[in-house]
């Protein structure tokens, strides 16, 4: 996908790519054979867990006519499956690849089988019948080192009252407002700033609170089957039944590592490293740091299932109907266990920049102890801490019915119409569970013991997780580390369970919500010149919403118990599509459309989550929660493009694009005083999605296909395949007061979008081979925001990204293919930072992913 012009990928963790966007958007509409396709209470599905090999091809849509369900403003990818009369008869395949992931040093399969035939059946037409079966399997690693988020501290010279080098509250004991987190630039970083404590101009440092990396993996497997049966009964009547089913199952080990990195120790450190010229703290010490290791599993579990039974007739020469019924369902489930390993470290020193966005740390040794305290996996160094064992899930149904005519009319001006609708009733539920509990005066060979006793597996010393070549020696860290093995907690967790005096939690509904959305479209196509033609359409939709929401009575999660609301939205969709035939190999295009995104069913849930904070010393908690009033998100679209086919193979694209989109769903905020976990008063920044924002997309793309003629015989087939994209984004983001009102507008980048981005792809096409070399490379580009209850630039920002890959496929035989291919073949560090041009200054996260090398061959009879 991310070689096709426009169209971005990012993320590769997990060992795939998990976000596609069309032109620096990322609400893209999937479909299945045209279908509107779901997982559980989400409004989309991961491509990804969609397999090729159960593909006949994928339909990018940049502009979309009336005619298609009016989803994602970016654009819709549309996949088809194979069916039976794709095929003259019989046909078989039968495909296997090996693939190695060097991080997790495993080689899984990926396996596919494709049945498919057709017959003719005496006085019934024609029938045909395909199966098509996948199953892939990868584990993955992926190792990141994060620094935390900033803070004012003080200097050696604090103000009276207060220690040298600790962290400056956000109010003083008059509760008077000293400095207001969340702020979207931040506090100022220049050397001398000060900030007014009692009355008196105080310098100050901008320092980490914290410091922290995981070492993330596991083992995903992914079935997937379809099955299309058709048949003709006569020449004018085409029925299909079909039936598609994706699964996901995944086991996952999360280690963390946890350290605070501000001072407890009454400023007895040497004098802090500054970067030039600011007060933004590089290198530091800290003594008597809390910091702890927490090591979880989370098993995940989807199955989804597609029935869909539909038929084409050609009613006469000139009308053709097509009409079919829909119905899925899916369900995902998962249960998450885990355990935090507690302890305060003798000191450390830290560089929050050690190496381009890479931090580095080092723990102390005590020298009159007997333990190493500096060393990470030493069991003897921790307590036992907070065990969390939770669970939830949530499912969807869907039954849709569809219809479609089309009408040649074949007129001077007029050459066909096109008319019908759809109508669908969506199902979504959530379901979760909460448990959590402490253990006092515990150490970890203490719980290893009480694990023996009470009858865990083995002898209770499989409940430690050990990581070793942590991140594979790219920085100055630690090489191994200790948690909690998650995968131990969970094949024993009662056991657990009993031992933190903690009983089995059954799951409860947080939301039900039932929508009914209808469609009626009508399109035409025309003729202005011989040249000139076109289409104009409108589309008309309705969604009604009935929402329950319902919390678990008695809980510290939420204000209320239960809650309802119902919401009533109808648009008008028109859409405008112009083509110029300038000449026999130059083509212009216009368009003019609109979309809309209706709110994720998540983001509509009422209740409210609230969450102590993780941070030692920290003052505020974070609440979390949904807006049932939320609106849709709409876009006006504007496109022109000019096509040049110059050659058989060969073509030159460019394309000026627009999109002013109303509605975006932005974190409003507020501040909110409540008991926290402790029965103490505690402030807690509530965050909730609000249709707060407008913004605006524009840019060029350019693409080519180039395969140049007499070339040598052999260099024949080889070309190139390029594009290129620019985009220039903003966004109007709210920014809130500490009372949470609006104090003004910010203009930003809108989230996921890079200024620029080109791919270029070497071909080199046989009759016996195929070769491609791809190399992708995007921009810096927004991707969110930190959570308000931090100071520093608010925005999240990633460094440029590129990828290198190769692909590989060799015909031994007419029917006999095998193939090599690699990914991420340059092994880069993913990195992250905090606000617009401060990659170095605020450098945040930095993660390494797999490469992957394969070999395969296909069998095709």
């Amino acid at each position: 996908m991310q070689r096709v012009t426009g169209v971005q990928t990012t993320g590769r963790g997990a060992g795939e790519v998990s976000q596609v966007s069309i032109r620096g958007l990322t609400d893209v509409h999937t479909t299945v054979n045209g279908r509107d396709i779901f997982t559980g209470a989400g409004r989309d599905v991961s491509l990804q867990d969609i397999p090729a090999s159960l593909l006949s091809g994928v339909t990018v849509y940049k502009t979309r006519s009336a005619d298609q369900v009016e989803r994602g403003i970016a654009g819709s990818i549309d996949i088809k499956t194979n069916r039976p009369f794709n095929f003259d008869g019989e046909k078989v395949v039968l495909a296997a690849r090996g693939i190695y992931s060097d991080q997790p040093d495993k080689v899984d399969p990926n396996i596919s089988a494709l049945l498919s035939n057709r017959w003719e059946i005496d006085g019934g037409g024609e029938f045909g019948a395909l199966v098509n079966i996948s199953y892939a399997q990868t584990h993955y690693r992926d190792d990141t080192m994060t620094a935390g988020a900033a803070f004012p501290f003080f200097t050696d010279k604090p103000a009276t009252g207060y220690s040298p080098y600790s962290r400056i509250p956000n109010r003083d004991p008059q509760d008077n407002l000293i400095w207001q987190a969340g702020l979207e630039g931040g506090l100022p970083s220049a050397a001398g700033s000060t900030l007014n404590i009692d009355g008196v101009p105080t310098e100050y440092l901008l320092a980490r609170d914290a410091i922290f990396g995981t070492s993330f993996t596991g083992l995903r497997k992914r079935p997937a089957a379809s099955v299309s049966l058709q048949w003709a009964p006569v020449d004018t009547l085409e029925i299909t039944a079909e039936g598609f089913y994706t699964g996901y199952e995944n086991e996952s080990q999360n280690a963390l590592w946890f350290s605070n990195t501000f001072e407890n120790g009454n400023g007895n450190i040497e004098t802090p490293i500054t970067f030039d010229g600011t007060n933004v703290v590089k290198e530091k010490q800290a003594i008597a740091a809390g910091g702890f290791q927490s090591g979880d599993s989370n098993s995940e579990k989807t199955d989804s299932y597609l029935y869909a039974l539909g038929a084409k007739w050609q009613a006469s020469d000139y009308l053709t109907i097509n009409t079919e019924v829909v119905y899925q369902e899916s369900e995902f489930e998962s249960d998450f266990i885990g355990m935090r390993f507690d302890r305060v470290a003798t000191g450390l020193d830290v560089d929050f920049n050690d190496n381009d966005g890479m931090p580095g740390i080092a723990f102390w040794d005590d020298p009159n102890t007997a333990v190493n305290e500096a060393d990470m996996a030493a069991v003897e160094n921790w307590n036992a801490g907070t065990l969390y064992d939770n669970g939830g899930g949530n499912s969807g149904d869907s039954l849709a019915f569809t219809f479609d005519a089309e009408y040649l009319v074949g007129g001077t001006y007029i050459d066909k119409v096109k008319f019908g609708g759809r109508y669908e009733n969506r199902t979504a539920q959530e379901f979760t569970r909460t448990n959590e509990g402490g253990i006092a005066n515990t150490s970890v060979a203490q719980l290893i013991d009480l694990l023996a006793a009470n009858g865990a597996s083995g002898d209770g010393s499989g409940m430690v997780y050990q990581v070793d070549d942590y991140l594979d020696g790219r920085a100055d860290v630690f090489d191994s580390f200790i948690t909690a093995d998650g995968g131990y907690l969970l094949d024993n967790v009662n056991v657990i369970r009993g031992i933190y005096g903690l009983e089995a939690e059954d799951k409860y509904k947080t939301f039900d919500i039932e929508e009914k959305s209808y469609a009626l479209y009508a399109t035409t196509n025309f003729f202005l010149t011989e040249n000139i033609s076109g289409e104009v359409g409108v589309r008309y939709v309705s969604y009604e919403q009935d929402m329950q929401f319902t919390a678990e009575t008695g809980t510290n999660t939420n204000v209320f118990d239960s809650s309802s609301a119902n919401a009533d939205v109808s648009k008008v969709l028109p859409s405008l599509m112009l083509n110029w035939n300038i000449t026999d190999e130059l083509v212009g295009r216009v368009a003019y459309t609109q979309t809309l995104r209706m709110p994720n069913f998540a983001d509509l849930n009422a209740l409210r989550y609230w969450t102590d904070p993780l941070t030692e010393g920290a003052i505020y908690g974070e609440g979390t929660g949904g807006n049932p009033d939320l609106k849709p998100t709409e876009s006006k679209n504007y496109d022109i493009s000019l096509e040049w086919y110059f050659a058989d193979s060969s073509s030159i694209y460019g394309a000026y694009f627009k999109r002013e989109v109303e509605g975006l769903v932005v974190p409003g905020r507020k501040t909110i005083v409540r008991e926290d976990n402790n029965g103490e008063m505690r402030p807690y920044v509530l965050s909730t999605p609000d249709n707060a924002s407008n913004g605006e997309l524009s840019g060029f793309e350019f693409g080519a296909v180039y395969f140049p003629d007499n070339m040598p015989d052999i260099l024949q087939g080889i070309g190139v395949q390029a594009s290129l994209t620019l985009l220039d984004s903003s966004q109007d983001t709210p920014d809130f007061d500490e009372e949470g009102n609006l104090s003004g507008y910010i203009d930003s980048n809108m989230a996921g979008v890079s200024d620029e981005s080109y791919s270029i792809v070497g071909i080199y096409e046989r009759d016996s081979f195929d070769m491609r070399l791809s190399y992708v490379w995007r921009s810096e580009f927004y991707t969110g925001n930190e959570a308000a209850i931090f100071a520093n630039p608010l925005q999240f920002w990633s460094r440029p990204e590129q990828s290198l890959d190769f692909q590989f496929s060799y015909d031994v035989t007419d029917d006999f293919v095998v193939t090599f291919d690699a990914t991420n073949i340059l092994d880069d560090v993913y990195q992250s930072y905090y606000g617009e041009g401060n990659d170095n200054l605020f450098n945040f996260s930095n993660a390494i992913y797999s490469r992957t090398f394969a070999i395969g061959a296909r069998y095709t009879f």
